[in-house]
């Protein structure tokens, strides 16, 4: 792995960059922004339960039950969230607001939200790129697996 110098000159401090991809970001809430709902709390668990109940059902209706596979209530526990999970993301998709929506529905006529936005965008990317960052020394062993396979030269053996 290079240095981390780019050939055209020393690299942009975070602190620019963040700026810039951040601005690009807010430049394109109008378009890309969408403010989606997120069942929470006691609703999660219950659709989790739900789930649970249905999945052990089904399984003993198989002959599948506590007695016969002593562990099943991991894979009763994992696939009713991975279900539970399945439902909220489709009907979180199937209801976004816009950010123009969500801002004359709250009355931010001083666009405070793009605001918040902006500030939680650009301190988020620059923990993300510290965090990148700080885990950069162990880059060369991860990329190794990204290297062409080392091929026997003529002459040598297989």
């Amino acid at each position: 792995m290079p240095n981390g110098k780019h050939s055209q000159g020393p690299p942009t401090p975070l602190s620019s960059q963040a700026d810039g991809v951040t601005g690009d970001l807010v430049r394109l809430m109008p378009r890309d922004l969408v403010f989606v709902m997120r069942f929470m709390g006691e609703s999660q668990h219950r659709l989790q339960r739900h789930f649970q109940d249905f999945i052990r059902a089904e399984l003993a209706a198989g002959g599948v039950t506590a007695q016969t596979h002593p562990m099943i209530h991991l894979f009763i526990e994992r696939h009713a969230i991975l279900l539970r999970d399945f439902v909220f993301s489709g009907v979180s998709l199937a209801r976004q607001f816009p950010v123009d929506e969500i801002e004359r529905l709250t009355g931010d006529t001083t666009s405070m939200i793009r605001v918040d936005i902006w500030d939680q965008l650009k301190s988020h990317i620059e923990t993300a790129e510290k965090q990148f960052q700080s885990q950069a020394h162990t880059l060369p062993n991860l990329l190794s697996a990204f290297e062409p396979p080392a091929w026997p030269t003529a002459g040598e053996e297989k």
